[in-house]
Parts: structure tokens; C-alpha cells; sequence
């Protein structure tokens, strides 16, 4: 009968030596990997012998060494494939791995010791039985014992967290590493607990801004809600503060035993620096024999010597911060006395060279000084002025008053084009813009622009600052209406209805500072700001007035002679009347503007409107008070001969051909043209000028009849 048999139950298996197979039904293991073994990991001393023997020569009438049946099978014997375990490369590989071991743990026990020391770091001194018995130090010593116990005490308050650590360890005995883990006392760091930001304060402030905002945009509507909203956001303003206030002093109370360890810290080492002083100068009795100025400097030297020492060894080094700084305090003392020795050889030298550092340093401070103004000078003017060409901010500006011409012509001609009505209603704000809001704002927005660049953006704050609408209202009216009966002659009156159609006209003028909050972004609304403030550096750039800050002229024995023209005495003396006004508030506020503003114009213009005129009514000399006069063909040049009182008289001051500032003519007495002007040094003032005086650009000429 064919007997069977079960098969070998085979495993394979990755060892360091290779792959492996292993045969568990006879307990045997042969190496299958086809790489290269590293032998030198893998013999025995025996095998090595073997091998070496049988690496030699054979010599004449030998054979070869036949292998003890004992001996275990050399690795790679030809014809052979060994058969073996490897334990023996298990255990170079774990004595290997003892080693790193060994090495690791000796490098962890030293940065653990370094810690342990750093945590455990003191100031205090440690004084020899000598230096206590020395009656001149023991004072010194009794302070810095006593400036090290508050130390001690202080930092024993500073709170302390438990940190798990890792430490790793050798048992010689087994000849393996391990790892445990436990807890260490340390000090808790300062900014250990941050606060942690809500991921939600952010979207709830944005949506506290828009509902801000909203409300804004409608409380200037309805006083009760603007107060309202005023008295929420001082409540809102005032639970911040609170808030702020409570964290801020739970932070200070929290930081007190840190802030209260770095001071004791100081105190120590201010008194063991002070007693290194004492003992440096009781070892070295020439310190003490030198001038006071000298002492003082070996004082700052030994202290820094000895922070210096402290902060580069550690908490370990106080002993030998103490022995250094003795070291540093006889090598100083050498030097010191070497130097006075020097001084007193050489006295007129040292004074000459210590005159000329004195010299330099006074000079060079001076310079310095002087740049620095000179360049904070240059700065506040070049950042506080209008970036754009004179000629492109009077062009825009001239653009911007044609809107307003343009506005004016459509008020003017509401009745011609839209016939019909019985009654028109208006209810209109004035016409005009300051001048230099115009152009802080599109510098504020734009920096440097062209009447190209920024006919946009004119057009847009234009359609903002100026809203006209016509409404139309119609009223149910009775009128009396008498008829005669034909038949019987009887007369009767009856009330008839009809409608009364009636045409509101209303305008809004919104000044373009009130506009820019709503326009800018905060940065630009803060150079708006800047500018308008400023003025742009250019004041008179519009017509802005005169710069004469001189008293007012004399009239008292001048013979004024007329022309022609009779003119008109009485706006004369009204505005006569005003010599002696500074800041022009009343003029410029008549003409509609909210702040004080270049007021030459407003004043000539509130001077024709007291006289009964409503024109000419212009802010701006060379954008709408020229154009005025010569569109109604009432405009003279210098060399006009006939004026009159209470004409207009443009000045050119800067003679680049625009007009910067206006006011009233009293009269000539032939060689001089007296006038009265407003904003004039920011007053109303009497001046006089000769008749071919080369600043008067022109007369505009005035129809009193």
C-alpha cells in the first residue's frame, strides 16, 4: 500500500540578514535572498579562521583542510548552500542598537541636567568665610544675601504648570534603552494663556458697521432716531471701555509675580555688582586713589562685566561671573592707572584733543539737527500740497463752475420751458462750491489729475452735491361766476371749481465736505482733511485774497475825482462800513457755506445784494466773477480809464494771467485806485494802489440805473 505523507509546512520571513525560509515540520532555516550578505557582520572568529585557511595556497603534497563535522558551515562554501539562523547578526545588530542607545541617553541626561540648572537658576554669591570676616565688605555681603532671598521668595510666587517630559534611560545590566515619561514642575511662561480669538467677532463687528451705517444714512431725517442712535453708540462705546479696562487689569494682576521677579532679580544683581565694586577696590587700594570720574567708570565697568558673564554661563555662572569680574577689575585698575600716569605727562595734549571731540560732536549735532528740520520742513510742505499742475486744478475748477452756470441757466429758464402753470414755487439752496473742497477731494481721491483724467468724477460728485426737482401740485379752487336768466332777467352767483396747477421747483445744494465721508476711504478722508486745512498750499490759487497783512489806509485827505460814470456811493460806504471785520463769517455763510472759506468774493458779492443787487453773485474770481462781467459786456482791462465807485477790481498777484482776489473801488484821485476788500490779511481793509500797477488785472464795471 503507497503510503502519503504530509508536506513540510514552509514560511518565508524578512530578517536584516534577507528573506528567509523557514521549514516549521522539520525546524529548519535556509537564507533565499539572492543579495550580497555583508559578511564581516555575519562570522564568527571560527568561521573566520576557517576561511582565512582556507584561503591560502595549498602547498606541493597537500590537500585541502577538511571541515570538523562539529564546526559550523562556512558562509558561501563552494557547492554548498548553508543552512543557518541568525541569531548571530540578531545580536551584533542589538549590541549596535545598545550603543545608540547608550549615546542618546547620555546626550538626554546632560540637556536635562542644563534644564534642570537653568530652571534652578539663582543670583546669589557664594562668599568664602575670609570675605565675611572683612569688616569694609560685610555690609556689602549682608545686601546681596538679603537681595538674593527676595529673589528666592519672588519667584517662588510665579505661578507653576506640570509638564510631561520624556526621558530616555540604559540598564547596563540588560543591555537595553527605554523610555519613560513623567511629570516636571516648571515655571508657567507669561504668554502662556493667549486668548483665543472668536472665529465670530469678525463677521458680528462687519455686520455692526452695516447696521451702523444704515442707520446713518437716515438719521439726519428724523432727530429722534439720530439721537437714539447717538446715545446707542456711546452706550456701545462705553461697555468696550469697560471691557477693555477689566481685561487689561486681569492681564496686569495675572503678570504681578513675573513683573515683581524681574525687579527682585535687578535689585540682586545691582547689589552683587555693587559688592564685586567693593571688593575690587579692596583688592585693588589704586582704584580707590584715583579721581571720582575714574571710579565711576571702573563702577559701570565691573557691572556690565558682570551682566555680561551672568547672561552668557547661565544660571551656573554666578560663582564665575564673581571671579571674572574680580579678573576684569585688576586688568582694569592696571589700565587705569596706566592711563592717569599718561594724563599727567601729557595734560596739554589731553585737553586739546578732549576740545576738539567737544567741537565735533557740538557741530555735528547741530548739523544733524538742522537736516532733520530742514527735511521734516520739506516733507509737511510737499505732503500737504496739491499734486497737480496749477493749470489742470484752475481748469477743473472752471469746468466745475460751468456745471453751476449750467445749473443756474436751467433754474432761470423753469417758466420758458415748462408752460402752463399757474404758479411757480421755489425753494432753492444756493449755487456755489468752495473752491478748494473741489479740488482737496479729487486730490484726496485721484493724487495728480487732468480735466481729462477727472471730468468723471466732477460730473458724479456734481450730480450729488446739486439735486433739482419739479413737482407738480394741483389745488381744487372756487371761483365766483354771475349769470343772467335771459327769460327773466334774474341775476345769480354760483362758487365753480376748477384746478390751480402749481409747479414746485426745489434745489439742494450738499457742500462736498459732507459728501466726502461717504466717498473715501478713511486714508483718503484724512488727506482731504490735510488739504482743505492747508488750503493745498496754494490759498490764492481760486481767488483766495490778498496775503497784505498791513492796517488800513487813511482817507481823510484824499480828493477823490469821478468820471463819467457815476457809480454808486452807497455800496461804497456799506462796505466801508465793514473795515475792521476779520475771519469774514458773515459773508461767506450768507453765500451758503457750512465753514470759512476764501471770502474776497462772498464779501463784493454780499456788498451788491446790501445795494439791492442779486447780480453779480460769484465765490470765485477767475472762474465765475470774470466770466460774469465780460458775458454781460461789462468788463474793463488795467488801462480802463472811466471807473466808478462800487465798480469790481481783480488783482493778478502771482501774473500767470488768473485772477486771485477782488474788491469794491471807492474812487481815484487820478494816480491811485482806493478800494475796499474783504479777506485782505483774513480782513476788510482800505488800500490803495497806483493806477498802472502791473498786479490789477481788470474792472468789472457796474450798471446802476
Amino acid at each position: 500500500m503507497k503510503q502519503y505523507k504530509a508536506r513540510d509546512k514552509i514560511t518565508q520571513k524578512m530578517t536584516r540578514d534577507g528573506a528567509v525560509e523557514i521549514n516549521e515540520t522539520r525546524g529548519t532555516k535556509k537564507r533565499i535572498s539572492k543579495r550580497a550578505r555583508d559578511a564581516a557582520l555575519k562570522k564568527t572568529p571560527e568561521q573566520q579562521a576557517a576561511q582565512d585557511i582556507q584561503a591560502l595556497p595549498p602547498t606541493p603534497g597537500s590537500t585541502a583542510p577538511e571541515q570538523s563535522p562539529n564546526a559550523p558551515p562556512l558562509p558561501h562554501s563552494p557547492g554548498t548552500e548553508p543552512e543557518q539562523d541568525t541569531g548571530t547578526a540578531e545580536r551584533i545588530y542589538e549590541h549596535i542598537d545598545g550603543a545608540h542607545t547608550r549615546r542618546a541617553s547620555k546626550k538626554a541626561a546632560r540637556k536635562a541636567q542644563a534644564e534642570a540648572e537653568s530652571r534652578a537658576r539663582t543670583s546669589r554669591l557664594q562668599f568664602t568665610e575670609e570675605e565675611r570676616a572683612t569688616p569694609e565688605l560685610e555690609k556689602y555681603i549682608k545686601k546681596s544675601d538679603k537681595a538674593a532671598d527676595r529673589l528666592d521668595k519672588a519667584r517662588a510666587n510665579i505661578p507653576k504648570e506640570k509638564k510631561l517630559v520624556k526621558e530616555r534611560t540604559f540598564d547596563e545590566a540588560t543591555g537595553k534603552g527605554k523610555t519613560r515619561l513623567h511629570f516636571e514642575e516648571r515655571e508657567k511662561p507669561m504668554n502662556g494663556n493667549k486668548p483665543h480669538k472668536n472665529p465670530l467677532s469678525r463677521p458680528v463687528q462687519e455686520a455692526g458697521i452695516f447696521v451702523h451705517n444704515k442707520v446713518h444714512s437716515v438719521e439726519k431725517d428724523n432727530s429722534g432716531v439720530e439721537g437714539a442712535h447717538k446715545s446707542e453708540e456711546l452706550a456701545e462705546k462705553g461697555a468696550k471701555f469697560t471691557v477693555r479696562k477689566v481685561r487689561e487689569g486681569y492681564r496686569s494682576h495675572k503678570l504681578k509675580p513675573y513683573r515683581a521677579a524681574a525687579k527682585a532679580e535687578k535689585a540682586a544683581e545691582k547689589a552683587n555688582a555693587n559688592y564685586l565694586y567693593q571688593k575690587a577696590l579692596h583688592d585693588n587700594p589704586q582704584i580707590a586713589a584715583s579721581n571720582p570720574f575714574s571710579r565711576y567708570m571702573q563702577k559701570q565697568r565691573i557691572k556690565k562685566q558682570y551682566a555680561k558673564t551672568v547672561k552668557a554661563q547661565g544660571a551656573k555662572s554666578v560663582k564665575n561671573a564673581a571671579e571674572n569680574t574680580r579678573k576684569a577689575a585688576k586688568k582694569t585698575a592696571e589700565e587705569t592707572k596706566k592711563a592717569i600716569a599718561f594724563v599727567g605727562r601729557h595734560p596739554a595734549g589731553v585737553c586739546i584733543a578732549v576740545g576738539a571731540l567737544l567741537l565735533f560732536i557740538m557741530v555735528s549735532s547741530a548739523l544733524s539737527s538742522c537736516g532733520a528740520m530742514f527735511s521734516g520742513m520739506i516733507n509737511g510742505i510737499v505732503g500737504t500740497s496739491y499734486t497737480s499742475e496749477d493749470a489742470d486744478l484752475v481748469a477743473v475748477e472752471n469746468s466745475y463752475a460751468a456745471l453751476e452756470t449750467e445749473l443756474q441757466r436751467t433754474i432761470d429758464n423753469i417758466e420758458r420751458d415748462n408752460p402752463g402753470y399757474d404758479e411757480y414755487r421755489y425753494d432753492l439752496d444756493s449755487i456755489g462750491h468752495n473752491p478748494h473742497e473741489l479740488a482737496s477731494y479729487l486730490t484726496a481721491l485721484l493724487q495728480t489729475y487732468t480735466p481729462a483724467t477727472a471730468q468723471a468724477e466732477i460730473q458724479r460728485i456734481f450730480s450729488l452735491q446739486y439735486t433739482l426737482t419739479l413737482t407738480e401740485e394741483v389745488e381744487v379752487r372756487y371761483r365766483t361766476e354771475t349769470s343772467t336768466d335771459p327769460e327773466t332777467g334774474e341775476t345769480t352767483t354760483e362758487e365753480v371749481p376748477y384746478n390751480y396747477y402749481i409747479l414746485h421747483v426745489k434745489l439742494e445744494n450738499k457742500p462736498i465736505s459732507d459728501l466726502a465721508p461717504g466717498l473715501l476711504t478713511p486714508e483718503q478722508l484724512e488727506m482731504f482733511r490735510v488739504y482743505l486745512e492747508t488750503s493745498g498750499n496754494k490759498p490764492l490759487i481760486f481767488g483766495g485774497g490778498s496775503p497784505d497783512t498791513n492796517p488800513s489806509e487813511d482817507l481823510s485827505g484824499v480828493q477823490l475825482v469821478n468820471g463819467t460814470r457815476p457809480g454808486n456811493t452807497a455800496v461804497v460806504d456799506r462796505a466801508k462800513s465793514q473795515v475792521g471785520n476779520v475771519g469774514g463769517q458773515p459773508y461767506w455763510s450768507w453765500y451758503g457755506f457750512n465753514s470759512r472759506v476764501e471770502w474776497c468774493a462772498c464779501f463784493v458779492s454780499w456788498c451788491y445784494n446790501q445795494a439791492g443787487k442779486s447780480e453779480p453773485r460769484f465765490a470765485a474770481c477767475q472762474s465765475q466773477g470774470i466770466p460774469w462781467f465780460q458775458s454781460h459786456g461789462q468788463w474793463g482791462d488795467r488801462s480802463y480809464a472811466n471807473i466808478a465807485p462800487g465798480d469790481a477790481i481783480f488783482f493778478d498777484w502771482d501774473l500767470d494771467g488768473s485772477a486771485d482776489h477782488v474788491g469794491l473801488v471807492i474812487g481815484t484821485d487820478g494816480q491811485r485806485v482806493y478800494t475796499v476788500e474783504g479777506n485782505s490779511g483774513d480782513a476788510c481793509k482800505i488800500k490803495s494802489y497806483p493806477l498802472d500797477y502791473r498786479c490789477i488785472k481788470g474792472y468789472g464795471l457796474m450798471n446802476w440805473n
